[in-house]
């Protein structure tokens, strides 16, 4: 990935797709970057400058063709292929992710699920098969896992992380609240819903009764 685009640019690729594929829907062949914008509630000149950095799109006075950049933008973030997942603690939140149908629709397919309850190993559920914990790193080789999906607690986090930095994961979505860091190439990316959570209190703060 170049280093120089910026995070936020890379995660705003995923909402013009979004809204690529809602104009393409309304069997609309061609968008223009204002119409795009104006869609999503941006600027249009930072929604250029999002695309300038993967190359040059669509042309001047005419737009994009929504079929072309849908294809371009999946490329660019990896969506045209196919990704096995692994979700790592199958509680609440670990279910209802491995049973996200919004996965497979971006290419990656949770095939397995680990977990320590007793009543949930060796069961299916959806067709997803949950295996002991103790069985991490067999299973992710035997099945060819690239992407992890943590939602242990917090206090088995890191020691997840550590194991799986050794089975040769290539990222991991880390949903335990804690900031995940590896030593390896892992890439990782934290979400803490309560950090989510803080950030609209704060601004509840300022709202009008």
């Amino acid at each position: 990935m170049n280093k120089k685009v910026p995070h936020d640019a890379i995660l705003r690729l995923s909402f013009y797709l979004r809204a690529l594929k809602n104009f393409e829907e309304e069997n609309i062949k061609v968008v223009s970057s204002k119409q795009l914008a104006d869609f999503l509630k941006i600027n249009h000149h930072q929604l250029r400058k999002d695309l300038s950095y993967f190359g040059h799109f669509g042309k001047k006075g005419v737009g994009y063709p929504c079929s072309a950049l849908i294809d371009k933008i999946k490329t660019i973030l990896g969506l045209d292929k196919t990704w096995s997942a692994a979700v790592i603690g199958f509680g609440n939140l670990g279910r209802a992710l491995s049973f996200y149908k919004g996965f497979r629709e971006q290419g990656v397919y949770i095939k397995v699920a680990f977990d320590v309850d007793e009543k949930k190993i060796n069961k299916e559920y959806n067709g997803i098969k949950v295996y002991s914990i103790e069985q991490l790193e067999k299973i992710i080789k035997k099945e060819d896992i690239q992407i992890a999906i943590i939602t242990v607690p917090k206090y088995a986090a890191e020691e997840i992380a550590n194991r799986l930095s050794k089975c040769k994961i290539k990222a991991i979505l880390n949903f335990a609240p804690i900031n995940l860091v590896t030593s390896s190439q892992i890439l990782i990316q934290n979400v803490d819903f309560g950090c989510q959570l803080a950030y609209l209190t704060y601004h509840l703060k300022f709202l009008k009764p």
